[in-house]
């Protein structure tokens, strides 16, 4: 039976991990289910941010269902006694080096983008993040020099680490419309001047997928000008964090940004782990008015890279589409003159209810 690890975390973690499993449910029922403490809830629980027990039910399952992980009161802690120490630990310990995420701009939200709704409308893109190396990881220091106090994060980059995702973005480029930008700072950066080398180097092994290089602070404005104009973008792990964050609100909400932190040929389903980009949103947590649509979506994505469904993954995936279309809607969807605004629970009955019907038609069958 398939396994899926639930670590729903902190803030609206819970709220919206809750609404996954419930589409999850509806739409393979043979999947069983195992639920872990994780972040600051873990801190408060066990007094580490990523327990042994939960490392325990990750290892054991097909694939891990994540909340966010994050909250007040912890500026003073050690990086490792952070909630944010789970998310990178779990990247780290089982090789998820490969971050997608998606930024679609789904109809009846082009009113929600920043942008005129002719510049997003028909937006559908892939950012691929570098996940285990760059800044976040390399070696970091917080000390007096010379009477001074001085911080150092240190951005380190493999060529190995470069070539194998550089060749995983290339992979999903080739699966769509066989266009790929590789952003780097490769005019001030030795990092980025080996990124670069090494993407171009491995373009030659995909003579279908156009390869297009392009500095970060230029990725960042393009995408504003003409988000449309992307189709998959690889970036190491700072650059895509940010350009992924952007590009969910040109779509209209970061409550509809998914992902998936894979460490394998998304070609072939493997282990890996699934969450929204939104955080913990403290402000509304516990009030039942999160956006679900992001978890579930990842849910979706869960379905398809770790569990080889992709039936499924296209079934829960029109099923938000059509939620998101034509309502029940949370407050961050809300335009003037709508109707009230939707609850968590609310917005994750239509999504299932829009999958019953499919349900029972593929079980006739």
């Amino acid at each position: 039976m398939t396994q899926i690890a639930v670590l729903p975390g902190d803030g609206i973690g819970p709220e919206v991990t809750a609404a996954a499993v419930r589409v999850l449910r509806a739409v393979l029922p043979s999947c069983s289910f195992v639920e872990a403490p994780v972040g600051a809830a873990a801190i408060a629980s066990h007094g580490t941010p990523l327990p042994e027990e939960t490392l325990a039910a990750a290892r054991a399952s097909d694939a891990i269902l994540f909340g966010a992980v994050g909250g007040p009161g912890f500026d003073d802690r050690a990086p490792a006694l952070r909630p944010e120490a789970a998310i990178l630990g779990l990247r780290k310990i089982f090789g998820l080096y490969a971050n997608i995420r998606p930024a679609r701009a789904f109809a009846g939200l082009e009113a929600c983008s920043p942008l005129r709704a002719e510049r997003v409308r028909g937006m559908d893109l892939i950012i691929v993040r570098e996940l285990t190396g760059g800044l976040y990881f390399g070696p970091k220091s917080l000390e007096p020099e010379d009477g001074v106090m001085t911080a150092r994060d240190t951005l380190v980059y493999r060529d190995f680490e470069i070539e194998r995702v550089a060749r995983f973005a290339f992979t999903v480029a080739r699966g769509r419309r066989k266009h790929l930008t590789s952003v780097d700072k490769n005019n001030v950066m030795i990092s980025s001047q080996l990124w670069r080398r090494v993407v171009s180097a491995v373009a030659f092994d995909y003579p279908d997928v156009t390869l297009e290089h392009m500095l970060a602070d230029n990725a960042a404005m393009q995408l504003v000008r003409d988000p449309r104009a992307f189709d998959v973008v690889v970036t190491e792990n700072m650059f895509g964090d940010i350009l992924s964050d952007e590009a969910a609100m040109i779509a209209g909400t970061i409550g509809t940004a998914s992902s998936a932190s894979l460490g394998a040929d998304p070609q072939t389903p493997s282990f890996g782990l699934y969450e929204p980009i939104s955080g913990t949103a403290p402000d509304i947590a516990g009030k039942n008015v999160a956006n679900p649509a992001a978890a579930i979506l990842s849910a979706a994505l869960l379905a398809r890279f770790s569990l080889g469904d992709e039936a499924a993954a296209a079934r829960i995936e029109a099923a938000v589409a059509h939620v998101l279309e034509h309502g029940p809607r949370t407050a961050d969807l809300q335009a003037a003159g709508d109707a009230p605004a939707a609850t968590t629970t609310a917005v994750a009955d239509a999504i299932v209810a829009q999958l019953t019907p499919l349900a029972a038609s593929s079980a006739r069958g």
